[in-house]
């Protein structure tokens, strides 16, 4: 096994298989001390969170299979706090997806003076180029196309399978009295075809419960409560 990338919330190991094997790590994006999953940066590390975002990421893979929505994931250890996965390759040099129910957080940052805060959105979709140093900007459909990241149909399958594992998770939640605002995901793809990479976790979304926001941790223990 050799580690062939470190990341702010995972590091990626290469199996023998052919594989890859992700490592959860218990930091957190966010500034300041406070978590934020539009920061692009380590904010904070928060004991444990790894293995719950594991617990969560491996509940939701495994409803998607059962609707038909294919994602790397093969299997996890959650003892290990490891998930091995399919050899994706990832859009350009990383791509991240948003899938806004709610204007908050940057969106309302940009665009505070053309709604509210806290407004209601259509399942509106963002992609950001994963880069640091200039702040993870967002670019477009057509810049995506044109400077030859992604072809428009992989896009189009991007942006439709966003909005319906948005669906998923916003649904679960509502089960259990809570609403889901933000979330941010990766794809990538194998041959032509595009699927969900990375994880699907607390730290990578904004949930609130009767209007009042809920940590990471706090948010895996409601869920599996």
């Amino acid at each position: 096994m050799e580690l062939v990338y470190t990341g702010k919330t995972k590091n990626v190991y290469s199996l023998e298989n052919g594989n890859y094997l992700l490592k959860f790590k218990d930091d957190v994006t966010g500034k300041d001390g406070k978590f934020d999953p539009g920061e692009n940066s380590v904010g904070l590390t928060i004991e444990g969170v790894g293995r719950v975002n594991l617990k969560m990421s491996i509940y939701f893979f495994e409803k998607l299979k059962e609707a038909g929505i294919k994602t790397h994931y093969v299997s996890a250890n959650i003892d290990d706090c490891t998930m091995e996965v399919l050899p994706a390759k990832v859009f350009g040099k990383g791509l991240e997806v948003i899938c806004r129910l709610k204007a908050v957080g940057s969106f309302i940052r940009r665009y505070g003076e053309y709604i509210e805060e806290g407004a209601d959105l259509p399942y509106y979709v963002e992609t950001t180029f994963k880069n640091d140093a200039k702040g993870d900007p967002l670019v477009t459909k057509d810049g995506l196309v044109d400077l030859k990241v992604m072809s428009a149909e992989q896009y189009d399958s991007l942006k439709e399978q966003t909005q319906k594992i948005t669906k998923v998770v916003a649904d679960e939640m509502a089960a259990r009295g809570m609403e889901l605002y933000d979330i941010k995901f990766e794809f990538g793809y194998v041959g032509d075809e595009v699927i969900l990479i990375d994880e699907i976790a607390s730290g990578n979304m904004r949930v609130y419960k009767d209007g009042v926001y809920i940590e990471p941790m706090q948010l895996s223990e409601l869920f599996f409560a």
